[in-house]
C-alpha cells in the first residue's frame, strides 16, 4: 500500500528530526534493513548448500556428473555466504570492520608506551 503525498512528506519530515536527535540511532535505523537482507541472503546460502550437498551424495547413488554439479552448487552457496556475511557486519557503521578495530587497538599500543 503507497502512501499518499502527504503522508510521505510526514515520513520524511519525522525521519529528518530524528536524524537531527540523534544521528547514531538514525544510521542504526536506516542499516538495519540491508543487514536483514545480507541475513537473509546468507540464510539462502545455507539452503543451497544443503541441497548441493543433496546432490553430491545422491551422484555417488546416480551418476558422477551429480556428483560434480553438487560441488559446485556447494562452492557457489559457500562463495555466496561468505560475501553475504562479510557485509553483515559492515552495514551500517563503517568504523565497525576489522580494520578499524586493529587502527584502534595500535593507537591505544602507542599512547601506553608514548606516555
Amino acid at each position: 500500500m503507497a502512501l499518499s503525498e502527504n503522508e510521505q512528506r510526514l515520513l520524511e519530515q519525522l525521519e529528518a528530526a530524528l536524524a537531527a536527535e540523534d544521528p547514531k540511532f538514525a544510521n542504526t535505523l536506516r542499516g538495519s534493513h540491508r543487514r536483514t537482507f545480507h541475513r537473509r541472503r546468507a540464510a539462502l546460502a545455507g539452503v543451497v548448500f544443503l541441497v548441493g550437498l543433496a546432490a553430491l551424495v545422491a551422484g555417488m547413488q546416480f551418476g558422477w556428473f551429480i556428483s560434480v554439479l553438487g560441488f559446485v552448487i556447494m562452492f557457489g552457496a559457500t562463495v555466496g555466504a561468505l560475501s553475504a556475511w562479510q557485509h553483515v557486519d559492515h552495514d551500517g557503521d563503517p568504523s565497525s570492520g576489522p580494520a578499524h578495530a586493529f587502527g584502534r587497538s595500535m593507537d591505544d599500543w602507542r599512547r601506553r608506551h608514548e606516555g
